[in-house]
């Protein structure tokens, strides 16, 4: 933004350079909340049938992945596959947004301030977004899948507003918010990093080495390369894959350390290597550790395709390329 579009009382007061970076800033957020939105918005089914998994709930964890598609709508109503998703959309918008803004601020950062260039600043800049993201939206990520969690005729909470007061009161105030943080952290850090180098690095050589993959850019912002939207969908979807493989069974630990007295043996999963050695011992890999893997898959392909293309769409559209 340049100076005339500040009044002649504000002007000697706001600098340009001050309102230009302010306006990246709110556009980079906007962009990653509404790419964080539309992603979740498509999978929130899968979403819920996958906690309901992970956690072995008694009411279908005899299941697999389409048999609890079916049963849920059964027994809940359809209604009941998006059960826990207005909490999820609440702390979705944030979470994205701080993710993709604070991406491409680490990326200049390392590369700038500490000269870390190449693939290499991609993956650590992803994985540092990815810890920056939880950290901020955590607490409503552990609402999100209490309620998610819940079966009709056996509810705990009645609602966000009353699972917060809930925990706060029940479960030692403030920390009963951030029961799993450390495995979310510690899966996050591989997935974020990898999810954002394998987009990076498929996009770059896309972009270089493969011209009949271009797209058409938006008319108000011609000069920007970029790739075909099913090719950035192919590519988000690959980052995603990758992405899940490697961090997956810290993701199940940290969905039962979340969930705490909602499980009849929360006692069992009150750190991290506890609860991966409890579920190994118990369920064993297949079956445990990576139970709902293929159910992770079918939903974050998707996410992540939508994620990265709906991102790249509104760089453009709100130039931020």
């Amino acid at each position: 933004m340049t100076t005339e579009a500040v009044s002649s009382g504000t002007r000697a007061q706001i600098p340009a350079p001050v309102q230009k970076d302010y306006y990246y800033w709110l556009r980079s957020f906007t962009a990653g909340g509404v790419a964080g939105c539309c992603a979740k918005s498509t999978i929130a089914p899968l979403d819920r049938v996958k906690i309901l998994l992970q956690a072995q709930n008694p009411h279908y964890k005899h299941l697999g992945v389409f048999a609890t598609l079916k049963a849920v709508p059964k027994k809940e109503g359809f209604l009941g596959l998006y059960k826990g998703n207005g909490a999820m959309m609440i702390r979705i918008f944030p979470y994205g947004a701080i993710q993709f803004m604070a991406f491409d601020n680490y990326k200049k950062f390392l590369n700038t301030r500490l000269g870390i260039s190449g693939h290499i600043h991609r993956l650590m800049a992803g994985s540092m977004a990815g810890m920056t993201a939880v950290i901020c939206t955590y607490p409503l990520d552990v609402i999100r899948a209490r309620l998610a969690f819940q079966v009709t005729g056996e509810h705990r909470y009645t609602g966000i507003r009353n699972a917060f007061q809930t925990i706060y009161l029940k479960e030692g105030g403030i920390s009963g918010f951030y029961h799993g943080l450390t495995p979310t952290i510690i899966g996050m850090a591989p997935y974020a990093g990898f999810s954002f180098f394998t987009f990076g690095t498929l996009k770059t050589l896309g972009l270089s080495h493969f011209p009949e993959l271009l797209g058409k850019p938006t008319l108000d912002n011609p000069d920007v390369l970029v790739l075909k939207t099913h090719v950035n969908l192919m590519c988000g979807g690959v980052a995603g894959a990758i992405a899940q493989t490697i961090s997956y069974p810290l993701d199940v630990a940290r969905r039962r350390m979340q969930l705490g007295t909602s499980l009849p043996d929360f006692d069992k999963c009150c750190s991290l290597t506890k609860t991966l050695k409890y579920v190994y011992t118990q369920y064993g890999v297949k079956k445990g550790l990576y139970r709902g893997l293929s159910l992770n898959y079918i939903r974050c392909i998707p996410s992540q395709a939508v994620a990265f293309t709906t991102y790249e769409f509104m760089k453009q559209v709100l130039h931020l390329n």
